[in-house]
């Protein structure tokens, strides 16, 4: 029998599972969520101190020049940095052979692209997001206007995939370069975490700087500013800006609020 998308959305309309929780009053239902709390902000602390770890790995030199194919012809892996100090890279699967060519690429790796924040905000703290497959450039443009997606994708022409652990299954590797352009790999995350990958803060609690906050638990020396004082609309980005002194007020009163609110809880 064919499962029309009807069908599909008809079951999904049904009843409710049998063993939901309990209903309860306002009152019970604070309790509940203040005993949940307690545990969600122990998970936020233990979450902070792992990314501060993960600042801490060792580094891995890489001393091949990986290239690719991207919309303008050949550049090599100094390139998709466009210039910033961070990079980020995505293996996704959009190549022959993959459920979905050449109309689509692989579900997963699509589902995972629809999450990708604006990237103005994680250029903003000098990092890089590229996208990488086997697929050809061309293919590639098609993809992205179809699908409305803006992370810059490039064409993977030699082992790079298989270098780095992508080359059966999707993942992220970070890298970062010195100021003589030397690259390391500091990262790599795949399987289960991967895909809950999209967000600003998802991708700069993997990079080496972190979210560069002064909150964070980093080396000494590491590039650190107030927390929400760099947070602008993502066409108002200016380079080496000053934060517009009416935010920081905006913000500051913002901060106050959420730590007497704290105070009294």
């Amino acid at each position: 029998m064919e499962i029309t998308k009807e069908r599909v959305m008809e079951k999904l309309k049904g009843d409710l599972p049998k063993n939901t929780p309990p209903v309860v009053s306002p009152q019970e239902w604070e309790a509940a969520w203040q005993r949940l709390l307690v545990k969600e902000k122990a998970f936020t602390h233990s979450r902070d101190a792992l990314a501060a770890e993960r600042r801490r790995m060792p580094w891995m030199a890489i001393r091949r020049n990986y290239e690719f194919e991207g919309p303008t012809g050949v550049v090599n892996l100094l390139d998709l940095f466009q210039g910033r100090r961070q990079l980020i890279v995505y293996r996704a699967f959009f190549e022959p052979g993959v459920f979905g060519w050449p109309e689509h690429a692989c579900r997963g790796c699509s589902l995972g692209a629809d999450q990708v924040a604006h990237l103005s905000h994680l250029n903003a703290r000098d990092t890089t997001l590229a996208y990488v497959s086997r697929a050809p450039q061309e293919d590639i443009a098609r993809l992205k206007a179809r699908m409305g997606w803006g992370m810059p994708w490039y064409t993977i022409t030699d082992s790079f995939d298989k270098d780095f652990g992508v080359d059966e299954w999707h993942g992220h590797n970070v890298f970062i370069r010195n100021d003589e352009n030397e690259l390391f790999r500091t990262y790599f995350i795949n399987n289960r975490g991967d895909e809950a990958m999209g967000t600003t803060w998802s991708y700069l609690d993997l990079a080496p700087l972190g979210r560069q906050e002064i909150w964070e638990d980093s080396p000494e020396g590491y590039p650190q500013t107030p927390p929400y004082k760099w947070w602008n609309w993502h066409d108002n980005y200016v380079a080496e800006a000053a934060p517009d002194p009416k935010w920081v007020q905006v913000s500051d009163a913002g901060e106050a609020a959420f730590r007497n609110l704290n105070a009294k809880g």
